[in-house]
Formats: structure tokens, C-alpha cells, sequence
């Protein structure tokens, strides 16, 4: 039993009884981690697979505050630190504190130019990035097998509607005005989402039901932050060129750098932040395209999400039309996986009225083609969509440290 993980003793019929379960391995790569740290915005590196790296830093420190019941107190006085420049609460554990002051600094190669930049470029890709944001990479995630069992399983799959406002928290900070200044909430928000992360590390584990699914030890490695990492910015430019959006060479490059610095707050090592989109393309490649796949959890989670929007008095959110916005913007492979039903009006609408509307919007085309009403509907989705999802933030978020695992024998909200 020497070699028995703990994942292995919850499978074999729980902790009870069993003496010297402790060990961790990491599950293995289809194909041999092979990216080079060449390409990242540090240059080199140790080669190391992400897929066996977590943040040792944030893990042994947030397990200590669980462990001791110190995490109700931490969340109470963390809920007053909203702003990137205030200070942090008086009365956190001195080791907490000093992690937090160390984890919010920008990173030496942070370029406050390119910040600026990126600020203009989100003012005039707003509504895309709305869209993109939403049912590109957040409906990505219900197809991504350990971020779907990950968010089922812990304490985010009871209630799902307030797990994805504290996701989207990200992106809407990111795009802020102010995202990295000292009014903006970029870095208090990537600072606490590593907390969280380290205390689902800590806690998942303890859960048969996600020991049951899971192909690992350990969840959110810094493999798996980064494969989220590409469903968001890297998904987003690979749509927006695909619809062929002209965005200037110096604009890209900016919206690519403050996603950098967000991976760098998130608790990525600098050696697997991809320098630029061509690098950022060949990571995609091997740690996100080829594991995409429906899971029965992400197939739920799925379903929850595109009924999210039923209590709104606004047809265009409808689920049928959020599904076909999923099916158009996923392709049809995820959406039969997720099971997303064929909608007959809307499916063919999309496929072939989106290329003239994205014209029309960006000045490509001096006449509006014959589109009519499917014109309209479309800028109104968008516009719509993009309210919503600001309305949404306008309520206090407060991203918390759980304390525990989903219950799953509490119906999910």
C-alpha cells in the first residue's frame, strides 16, 4: 500500500481505515510536452510538463488557513479590498499578508504602453468581446473535462449562476478603463481567484465524487490554468480573425499583453506565458485543442448555462437562441457533444448572415446587403447580451475562499 494515492484509497471505498495513503501523481500527456519556454515572455526555463507544476507558494499557505478555520475570518476582512492600489485589511495572517504583497505585484516586463492600448482596443471590440467572452470561452469550459469536473464538483456547481458572475468578474475587469491602475480591480481579482484556486486544490481531493471522475490527483495544475487561459484571449483573437475584424498589429498585441500580466497574477510561471500570438497558437495547439471533449458534468453545466438567461424578458436570450449562438461560435461537434439541440431558423441565420453583419458593423461594406431584419436582430443580440452581462457586475461580487465541496446531495442552483 506503499504506493496507494490518496485518490486511489476514496476509490477504493474512502479514507477510513487506510494508513499511509499519501503520494501524488500527475496524469500522463497524450503526447510529450514539447512547447519551449523559448517562446514565452521569459525566454527560457526548466522544460518542465505544467501538467506536474501547481503554485506550491498559494497551496501549502491556503491548506493552512482551511485546515486551521481560519478562512470564514480571511473572506470577511477580504471582502473590503476591492481596489488594485488600497491596502490590504488590517488583521490577516502575517504569512497571508505577506503572500498577498508579493502576489500582487506586476510583473519587471509589464509595459504600461501596451496597458494603455489595450484599453482602446476593448472600448471598440466591446460588444465582440461580450459575445466571444461568453459563449466562446465560457461555454468552452463545460467542454474542457477537468475545468467541467473541477466546477461540478466544487462548491461553484451548486450555484452556478454565481460561479460564472465571478468568472466573468475577470473579463469584465480585464476590459475596464482602469484594469491594472490603482482604481481598476484586475489584480484583487486575479490575487483572490489564485486563492481560490489553491483552496480547490486543497479540497477537491477530499471528494469521492470528483475522485470518481477526475484522471488526477490534484486539480489546476499550471497546465490546466493555462489551457482556461487560451479559451479566453487566444479563442477570442482566433474568432475575431476569422471574421475577418481588422485589428491594427500594435492593438492585438496589446489585448494579448494584459492577458499576460493576468496569467503572471494568476500564478503562472512566467516560463509558460506565451510572448506572442504565434507562440500563444502553437500552446493552444498541444495543451487545449486536442482535449476537448463533452463530460456528463459539462454537459449539465452546459444545459445550466444556457437557461440561465430563462428569467429574462428578452426573447433573443432565449435558450434555443443561446444554443445556436453556442452551436455557430463552437461548431457542431461540441454542440452535439453538449447536446444542444439544431435550431432550425437560427442555425442557418448565423451561418450565413454573420460574415455581411460583421461587415456592415466594421465599414467593409458602404450598402447594407439584403439582410432586413436578421441585420437588426443581430446588433441587437449583441447589444442586449452586452448590458446584461454588465448589469450582472453591477452587484458586489466578492470572489471567497471555500471551505468546502460541493453538496452533492443538495439540488444545484
Amino acid at each position: 500500500m506503499d504506493g496507494l494515492t490518496r485518490r486511489d484509497a476514496l476509490k477504493a471505498g474512502g479514507v477510513l481505515g487506510v494508513v499511509g495513503a499519501v503520494g501524488s501523481t500527475a496524469v500522463a500527456r497524450a503526447q510529450p510536452w514539447t512547447w519551449s519556454p523559448h517562446g514565452s515572455v521569459a525566454g527560457t526555463g526548466s522544460g518542465a510538463d505544467p501538467m506536474t507544476v501547481w503554485d506550491p507558494e498559494a497551496d501549502e499557505l491556503v491548506a493552512g488557513l482551511i485546515d486551521r478555520g481560519e478562512v470564514p475570518r480571511v473572506n470577511e476582512l477580504l471582502r473590503t479590498w476591492t481596489t488594485n492600489g488600497q491596502p490590504l485589511p488590517g488583521g490577516l495572517p502575517p504569512q497571508l499578508r505577506d503572500f498577498m504583497e508579493y502576489a500582487r505585484r506586476l510583473p519587471q516586463w509589464t509595459d504600461p504602453r501596451q496597458l494603455d492600448l489595450a484599453i482602446e482596443f476593448n472600448k471598440k471590440r466591446g460588444l465582440y468581446l461580450g459575445v466571444l467572452y461568453g459563449f466562446a470561452s465560457g461555454m468552452m469550459s463545460t467542454v474542457i473535462p477537468k475545468e467541467a469536473r473541477a466546477v461540478y464538483y466544487s462548491k461553484g456547481g451548486h450555484d452556478l449562476k454565481d460561479r460564472i458572475s465571478k468568472t466573468a468578474k475577470l473579463g469584465y475587469d480585464i476590459g475596464s478603463a482602469n484594469a491594472y491602475a490603482p482604481g481598476g480591480e484586475m489584480v484583487v481579482t486575479c490575487v483572490k481567484t489564485r486563492l481560490v484556486h489553491a483552496a480547490v486544490r486543497h479540497l477537491l481531493p477530499q471528494s469521492p465524487h470528483w475522485v470518481h471522475s477526475a484522471e488526477e490527483d490534484i486539480p489546476i495544475s499550471q497546465n490546466d490554468i493555462m489551457v482556461t487561459w487560451h479559451s479566453l484571449p487566444t479563442t477570442v483573437m482566433k474568432h475575431l480573425r476569422s471574421w475577418n475584424v481588422p485589428i491594427p498589429e500594435r492593438e492585438s498585441t496589446a489585448f494579448l499583453h494584459s492577458w499576460q500580466v493576468a496569467a503572471h497574477l494568476l500564478g503562472v510561471r512566467d516560463e509558460y506565458i506565451p510572448r506572442s500570438w504565434p507562440d500563444a497558437d502553437a500552446q493552444a495547439a498541444q495543451v487545449l485543442d486536442p482535449i476537448i471533449a463533452a463530460t456528463p458534468e459539462g454537459a449539465k453545466l452546459a444545459d445550466r448555462l444556457l437557461g440561465l438567461g430563462a428569467n429574462i424578458d428578452f426573447a433573443l436570450l432565449s435558450k434555443p437562441i443561446l444554443g445556436a449562438f453556442t452551436r455557430f461560435l463552437l461548431g457542431d461537434a461540441i454542440a452535439d457533444g453538449l447536446a444542444i439541440p439544431r435550431e432550425p431558423v437560427w442555425d442557418p441565420l448565423l451561418r450565413f448572415s454573420w460574415g455581411p453583419f460583421i461587415a456592415v458593423r466594421e465599414g467593409l461594406l458602404t450598402a447594407v446587403p439584403p439582410l432586413g431584419d436578421p441585420y437588426w436582430l443581430l446588433d441587437e443580440f449583441l447589444r442586449k447580451a452586452a448590458l446584461i452581462y454588465l448589469a450582472e457586475l453591477r452587484m458586489p461580487i466578492s470572489i471567497e475562499i471555500p471551505t468546502m465541496n460541493r453538496d452533492m446531495s443538495v439540488p444545484p442552483r
